[in-house]
């Protein structure tokens, strides 16, 4: 019988918490209190994500056809800059270097980014957590709830607000979701994924409300972050909603930490 990496290929997949969009030189240049951080999270490969959603799909099938399937065993910092050269090769809006990072870092891993660093496009430092317990109990209390993939011609750029207020908050909470995981601190990590998706919904409004948005992400947004510690999207346009609880959340799954 295959495994499902016959089928999915065994390349990671990723999760983004707290502070995404920190990695954009866009956002960070205009950063107050350098560096800004962001949380990405390597996941087993053991299911298929939804396309469009905010997971790294389209920077996986990347890795997957760059790599023949398999994550090389070479430095992983190398890793990530080759698969961002291939994946924004004439690209006029790249796609951030978290997305490689969360693929190719095992772990809880902190980005610090500065625009002062490399333009912002790669971190000046990643901060990295391989404690097992650790990552057992972010298992355990980040709940996925799938919502719907980002409609076609759907672009969370439209409408920019880049006030360095919500950029230097948006960079705290990616430093105050790190330091939650570490402590396994369910409230503050429900804290954090709350605050960024304030900053979000400030800076590019249109990653919670657009023409194109059917469904009333705001209001789905309110109702878990009042009943839960807290919640956020996996990205910009829905994708998956994920839930911080210690109790179970109707409907929602689980995620292996590599």
């Amino acid at each position: 019988m295959p495994s499902i990496t016959d089928l999915i290929g065994s390349i990671p997949n990723r999760i983004a918490l707290a502070g995404g969009w920190i990695d954009q030189p866009f956002v960070s240049r205009l950063n107050p209190t350098p560096p800004g951080s962001m949380v990405v999270v390597g996941l087993e490969p053991n299911f298929r994500f939804m396309d469009r959603a905010g997971m790294a799909t389209g920077t996986r099938y990347v890795a997957m056809r760059l790599w023949n399937g398999h994550l090389p065993d070479r430095d992983p910092a190398a890793l990530v800059r080759e698969l961002y050269e291939e994946e924004n090769r004439g690209k006029s809006e790249p796609s951030g270097s978290q997305d490689m990072i969360g693929l190719v870092y095992p772990g809880v891993n902190r980005l610090d980014y500065d625009f002062t660093h490399e333009g912002g496009v790669f971190p000046r430092h990643i901060e990295s957590n391989n404690d097992p317990q650790v990552a057992r109990w972010l298992e355990r209390v980040v709940h996925v709830l799938p919502v719907a993939p980002r409609p076609e011609g759907y672009n969370p750029l439209g409408v920019k607000n880049l006030d360095p207020a919500w950029i230097g908050r948006l960079g705290r909470s990616g430093k105050d979701c790190y330091d939650a995981i570490v402590r396994q601190d369910v409230q503050a990590l429900g804290a954090s994924m709350s605050a960024c998706m304030q900053c979000w919904a400030a800076i590019l409004p249109h990653t919670v409300r657009h023409p194109t948005i059917s469904l009333d992400l705001v209001g789905l947004l309110a109702y878990y972050q009042q009943r839960y510690a807290g919640a956020m999207y996996s990205g910009c346009g829905g994708g998956y909603l994920f839930v911080v609880s210690e109790e179970d959340v109707p409907g929602a799954f689980r995620v292996q930490v590599r």
